[in-house]
């Protein structure tokens, strides 16, 4: 392991950042489809609720390893505000297109 690589990772843990990082990700979660569709399999009794639960779980880990990734990658070509303004606007076309959809009544999914 490359000499810098263990100093980033020796370092002790940031409970701010963690906090943030764990409010964000789940209140963006909370009532999204990732849990809907979680619910949804966790209710019939056909299935194991551990397995449902590890396999949301590792989906999970995935997907967040896979930002981890993606932010590391894009730190040295993007600014991060460039990047938080680009979010918040997806974000908010988002919002748009699925109000629009409701208003139309068209179902959700």
């Amino acid at each position: 392991m490359p000499a810098r690589a263990a100093i980033r990772y020796s370092r002790a843990m940031d409970l701010k950042l963690f906090g943030t990082v764990f409010a964000t990700v789940f209140l963006a979660e909370l009532g999204d489809k990732t849990q809907l569709a979680t619910l949804l399999y966790a209710s019939d009794e056909r299935h194991s609720r551990t397995t449902v639960f590890l396999g949301a779980s590792a989906a999970l880990v995935v997907c967040a390893a896979l930002g981890v990734l993606g932010g590391v990658l894009m730190r040295g070509w993007l600014n991060p505000r460039v990047l938080s303004a680009l979010a918040g606007a997806s974000f908010m076309l988002l919002g748009a297109w699925t109000l629009w959809r409701a208003w139309r009544g068209e179902p959700a999914g």
